[in-house]
């Protein structure tokens, strides 16, 4: 396995601690503990949701790409792409509508988009990589 990913799959890991940290803030909010506006919540719930699926994700397709023996530098390429999304999608939602009472999201919502992006290259460039694996193993 590539070093750069393996120094990000571990950083990686260690979001999860924060991503748990999250849920707690989100119980919070439920409980009523933290004043916030229904944009708000919706959005702090979709940037805990999209945080813990695509750090899976991200995870998952790299030892997806590792294990059917996919080109190092693609699968590290792909996995970092996906991974990346796991901070953009998530930062996006949660800056988005910081504030006192936001009506709507702020410009930061573009990092939802851009991680969307991320996302999308990370795992095409992933599948490719796999199906070449694939196809030269024949």
């Amino acid at each position: 396995m590539h070093s750069l990913l393996v120094i990000v799959l571990g950083a990686t890991l260690l979001t999860v601690a924060g991503i748990a940290f999250g849920g707690t803030f989100l119980l919070r909010i439920a409980n009523g503990g933290v004043a916030t506006n229904d944009l708000q919540k919706s959005f702090f719930r979709a940037g805990h949701a999209h945080a813990g699926v695509l750090v899976t994700l991200g995870i998952l397709v790299a030892v997806a790409t590792h294990v059917t023996g996919a080109s190092p530098g693609w699968s590290a390429t792909g996995s970092i792409a996906v991974l990346a999304s796991a901070i953009l999608v998530p930062a996006g939602f949660f800056l988005s509508v910081l504030g006192a009472n936001p009506t709507r999201p702020g410009r930061m919502m573009y990092s939802v988009w851009l991680g969307a992006a991320s996302l999308t290259a990370g795992v095409v460039i992933s599948g490719v990589a796999v199906l070449a694996a694939g196809i030269s193993a024949i």
